[in-house]
């Protein structure tokens, strides 16, 4: 949809959502400020953001079948425009019902909204993953640039622990290039108490080289 921008894009088997580049982070490891676009998406800078009916249309248009879950990560936080996600959600649940659905967030929705909004995703959401990042409020601060300060990283916490009453799975991530050996643990240690699950994600390679940056 040329006046928007590259909305959904391939990844993998994945189907993603591109619904807003506004972010409350400003990570020192984001993809976005090395490339353009991941999957086959030349760019995943929004002219404007897309409208809830708008995104209809366009999963209208597409095979859901022919992938193995929809999932809400572009270059922005999706949790920013929450009302929309769960709109679509909606959609695509009603359209199959048996696609997995998942939002890839930084977890800070709540801060973004003033309220506990983990009850909005239950039936709708199967999976959320957290980009975690850090192992203290100190580090997280330095590493990922939160617009909160440190205060964002125990709404990060309680973020997966309410969340996980009512999504099927929730699972703490972080970037294995930014952290040490002994700081991953920590935070596998953090989500094994909070009993949600656990990955390391490396470096986006073989994508096109970013011309702009924020």
């Amino acid at each position: 949809m040329e006046s928007i921008g590259t909305v959904l894009y391939d990844y993998g088997d994945g189907l993603y959502v591109n619904l807003t580049n506004k972010c409350p982070c400003r990570c020192s490891f984001c993809v976005r400020e090395q490339m353009d676009g991941v999957g086959d998406a030349d760019s995943l800078w929004l002219k404007r953001e897309p409208a809830a009916e708008e995104v209809k249309s366009l999963l209208a248009e597409r095979d859901l079948s022919a992938h193995s879950e929809l999932v809400f990560c572009g270059y922005g936080e999706p949790t920013e425009r929450l009302d929309v996600l769960l709109s679509v959600a909606r959609y695509a649940k009603e359209k199959r019902p048996d696609l997995p659905i998942r939002i890839n967030t930084n977890g800070l929705a709540d801060l973004l909204y003033g309220r506990d909004t983990t009850g909005d995703l239950a039936g709708l959401i199967d999976t959320v993953s957290i980009s975690l990042n850090a192992s203290n409020a100190k580090n997280y601060a330095a590493l990922c640039r939160p617009q909160f300060g440190e205060r964002a990283f125990d709404a990060i916490l309680d973020y997966a622990f309410r969340a996980k009453k009512v999504v099927p799975e929730v699972v703490f991530s972080v970037v294995g290039f930014s952290l040490s050996e002994e700081e991953i643990a920590i935070c596998r240690g953090i989500a094994r108490r909070l009993g949600v699950a656990f990955r390391v994600r490396e470096a986006e390679t073989g994508h096109r080289e970013k011309g702009r940056q924020l």
